[in-house]
This record gives structure tokens, C-alpha cells and sequence, in this order.
């Protein structure tokens, strides 16, 4: 009956300021187009709106979250709506509304438009949704109502102040207003001070994992508040799927100590669980991550990391700034004293980074190009005797791809110049100490004499390429020419997104 009178709800609330025969309507989520966009975002106080791809992936993952989030809204009687808008077939939209990959969700609040920033479990939907339309905190009258919210929620803060004017109080405020992911709740009962324990000032963050439940025991400051909430609100040890992904890679801690495991093997639960043993001192400073090898998805991590499938199981860390050093450890051991030795050296500073290289290849001066890795780039690129050219390119990149027969053109030109060389690296599968390559292709001049290193921001052509190492970077280091794009969103790591 309970699930009868649910479905009629969800049909009604889907009625709702616009009739089913302006818009159509698929599992509860509402198909927009050009000729009535404008009428749903502006009848509608709230409504989010996904431009999707019917061809890309990861819409299609975030379809049925998005489908149950649509549901979750209507059985609670919510006037929120969800819409979706095929951007291949409604490209105006799309272009009107600066879409650049897929899914891109925009959330109209009375037809003014913002960034949704959210997750993509139907969950954080939901919260993400309510959040930006009623109270930062819902307001706690009685045990009963409590218990429901915490069995209710993966996560759930609870604030217990008598006074909402006090600076603590304030300061949590204003963290449940900016901490979109999770739901807050405040309350000055009595009777749940005495079933939780708390004095009045506490802070309880309930969890469904780890420890269950902990409580906030730093000072009064928005920022330790928000600190305490972000880090205890993942799992010790968080398992890289695209749900965490946006948390992983997006979050507050930026140092991550990756555990490269295969989910099917025996070894996954054993390093997993000695990770977990000792990941809790480090929670605030470290994250600790797992990520399944085996996972199709999962193989440009690997490759980022320089990697291959039969190293598997083994450990790095990444520090997440701008030159995205990583770091490697002495041995394959992965039992928790090792792990910990592992985070406690990287964290004390005595690790050096581990730069990836391939090997020289034998035949790396045959063709005019010449074909660089980290092991001889110094060698040849900083020979103070030639002018060298360098394109830092991505096997996957495809303003490389069509740069390739015009700069294999300009290795051609200079072939018989012995001050110049023409050369070509790698960057996903190379790392230099000195260089650092942040998006593709890039294209840098090592200058005769001096070593002075000069980019290259000319048009991509024959022309302009020649005439940038003939005037020895003069001509063609200050225009900027645009960089590989991005057509669907990718949550995995690459150098130019991260």
C-alpha cells in the first residue's frame, strides 16, 4: 500500500506547475526541449537540468541516481523538479547555456541559472537540492525524529546548541550552508542531549562505516569545522569509483596514497584492511585510496602513474599541486607497518619523487624528429651547442595527433642543420625535475648558448613553427593557440585536467 500510495504521489508532484501535455515526462524527470526550455525554468521555482549525450558514459550511469533522486524528491512532496536536455539533439541549448562536456547540470533557482557542483549518487542529489532550497540545518524536536534522519542518511552532522547566536553556532551555520554533500541538522532538546551524551556546543557527525560516530572537539573556527566534516565524512580507506571520484580528486585533502589492487584477488581484502589499521592518524593530511586495476575505466590511472597490470598490487602517492609530484616506495610490501613507514616518510619529507621514463629507444636520432625520454632529454635537449626544439605531446591528445605530419614536416626542413634539432616527448610517460607539462601539446624551445627554455604560443602551421626556432623563439612565443579539450566529463586523472 505504502508503495501504491508513494507511486500516486510521484505521479502527482510530476503534474505540478506544468501539465504533462506542455512536457513530457520519462520516469519522473522531465524532457526539455527549445520550444518549452524556457517555460519549465521559469514556472518551476527550482528545477536541475542535465545536458546530456546519449552516446557518453558517464550520463548514462548518472541516469537511474538521477531517475532516483527524481523520486526521492516527489515522495517527499518536494516542489523541486529534475529535467534533462539531450544536448546532441538540442545543441542551441546547449551552446546558449556554455555546455562544454557531458553531463553538465545546471540548477535554476526562479529561472536564474548556477553551476550544480554536486555528486552523481542519487543521495547527494537530493541533499545537494535541498540544501540550496530550504535551511543549512534542519531543526531536531524530538529522539524519534533524530533516529529517522541518521538511518536515513550515509552521512548526517548534528549541531546541539541551546544558542544559534554563539560564535560556534555560527560558524557551524555556515558550514551546513557551504558543505553541500551531506544533510546538517541543529537542535536544543533536552532529550537528545541526554540519548546522544553531548553537552550543549557539541558537534556529532553520524556515518554509516568506520567508526559510526564521532564528535567535533576542535575551536570555534569555520574553517576546523569544515576541516573536521570533510575529513571524517569519507571512509578511512575510500575505494575510486566514478561516485568518489569528484570527492577524491576534488576534495580538501591533497595528498592521496593510492593502492593499486585487483577487486577479484585475494590480496584486495588483505591490503585493504592493513591500510585501514593504520590510515586514521594521517585521516586529515592523507587520503588513503583504492582503485581496482582491472577496471577498464581505471587503465589511464595507470598509465599516469607509468604502470602496467602486472605490477599489480602496489602503492604511490600523489601530492594533488601544480607540479603533481608522486612518489614511490622502497619495496612491494603492502602489510600495514610498511604502508605506514611509507606515509610517515613522504609526510616527514624524505621521500625523493619517482619520475617516470621509458627506456631509450634504440633507434631514437633515425628519423628527423627525434624521439625523447626522461633518461636522455637533458643529453640532447640541453645541449648548449643546438637550438632545440620540443613537443611534449599525449598518445590520446588530438591536437597532437593533428599536429603530427606538420611537425614530422619541420623535423624534415632542419634534418641537415647540425645547430638544430627537432625533437618529441612523451609527457605522460617521461617526467623531468625541471620541466613540468600541464597541458597538450606543448612546445618549448631550448635556446643555443643560454639553455633558455621559450614556448611556443603561434599557430600551429609549418610556417609559423619555422620561422619560431629560425628567430630563436622570437617570432611566435605570444599568441596562444588552444589546448586539447574535453568532450565528455572524465573523472580519472590526467595531466591536463588535474
Amino acid at each position: 500500500m505504502k508503495i501504491f500510495f508513494s507511486a500516486i504521489l510521484f505521479s502527482l508532484a510530476s503534474l505540478s506547475y506544468i501539465s504533462c501535455e506542455d512536457i513530457a515526462s520519462e520516469e519522473g524527470v522531465l524532457v526539455l526541449k527549445k520550444t518549452n526550455f524556457e517555460k519549465a525554468v521559469t514556472e518551476n521555482e527550482f528545477i536541475l537540468v542535465e545536458f546530456y549525450a546519449p552516446w557518453c558514459g558517464h550520463c548514462k550511469a548518472l541516469a537511474p541516481e538521477y531517475v532516483k533522486a527524481a523520486k526521492a524528491l516527489a515522495d517527499k512532496e518536494s516542489t523541486i523538479k529534475l529535467a534533462k536536455v539531450d544536448a546532441t539533439e538540442e545543441s542551441e541549448l546547449a551552446e546558449k547555456h556554455g555546455v562544454r562536456g557531458y553531463p553538465t547540470l545546471k540548477f535554476f533557482r526562479k529561472g536564474t541559472p548556477m553551476d550544480y557542483n554536486g555528486g552523481r549518487q542519487a543521495e547527494d542529489i537530493v541533499n545537494w537540492l535541498l540544501k540550496k532550497t530550504g535551511p543549512p540545518a534542519k531543526e531536531l524536536k524530538t529522539v524519534e525524529e533524530a533516529k529517522d534522519l541518521i538511518e536515513n542518511n550515509n552521512v548526517l552532522i548534528i549541531g546541539f546548541f541551546k544558542d544559534q547566536s554563539t560564535a560556534k553556532a555560527k560558524a557551524f551555520l555556515e558550514v551546513a550552508a557551504s558543505v553541500d554533500d551531506h544533510p546538517f541538522a541543529i537542535t536544543s532538546e533536552d532529550a537528545l542531549y541526554e540519548e546522544y551524551g553531548v553537552k550543549c556546543g557539541s558537534i556529532l557527525l553520524f556515518k554509516k562505516f568506520d567508526e559510526g560516530k564521532v564528535e567535533y572537539d576542535g575551536d570555534d573556527t569555520e574553517a576546523q569545522i569544515k576541516k573536521f566534516i570533510v575529513t571524517n565524512s569519507l571512509p578511512l580507506v575510500v575505494e575510486f569509483n566514478h561516485e568518489t571520484a569528484q570527492k577524491i580528486f576534488g576534495g580538501e585533502i591533497k595528498s592521496h596514497l593510492i593502492l593499486f589492487l585487483n577487486k577479484e584477488e585475494e590480496h584486495f581484502q588483505k591490503v585493504s584492511e592493513a591500510a585501514r589499521s593504520v590510515a586514521k592518524p594521517f585521516r586529515d593530511q592523507v587520503l588513503f585510496v583504492t582503485i581496482d586495476a582491472n577496471e577498464e575505466d581505471h587503465q589511464r590511472i595507470l598509465e599516469f602513474f607509468g604502470m602496467k597490470k602486472e605490477e599489480v598490487p602496489a602503492a604511490r602517492i600523489i601530492k594533488l599541486e601544480e607540479d603533481m609530484a608522486k612518489y614511490k616506495p622502497e619495496s612491494d610490501d603492502l602489510s600495514a607497518e610498511s604502508i605506514k613507514k611509507f606515509v610517515e616518510e613522504f609526510l616527514a619529507g624524505k621521500l625523493k619523487q619517482h619520475l617516470l621514463s621509458q627506456d631509450i629507444p634504440e633507434d631514437w636520432d633515425k628519423e628527423p624528429v627525434k624521439t625523447l625520454v626522461a633518461h636522455n632529454f637533458d643529453q640532447v635537449a640541453l645541449d648548449a651547442e643546438k637550438d632545440v626544439l620540443v613537443e611534449f605531446y599525449a598518445p590520446w591528445c588530438g591536437h597532437c595527433k593533428q599536429l603530427a605530419p606538420i611537425y614530422d614536416k619541420v623535423g624534415e626542413h632542419f634534418k641537415d642543420n647540425s645547430d638544430i634539432v627537432i625533437a618529441k616527448m612523451d609527457a605522460t610517460a617521461n617526467e623531468l625535475e625541471h620541466t613540468k607539462v600541464s597541458s597538450f601539446p606543448t612546445l618549448k624551445l631550448y635556446a643555443k648558448g643560454s639553455n633558455d627554455v621559450i614556448e611556443y604560443n603561434g599557430p600551429r602551421t609549418f610556417e609559423g613553427l619555422v620561422k619560431f626556432v629560425e628567430s630563436g623563439g622570437k617570432d611566435g612565443a605570444s599568441i596562444e593557440e588552444p589546448v586539447e579539450e574535453v568532450t565528455e566529463d572524465d573523472d580519472t586523472p590526467r595531466k591536463d585536467e588535474l
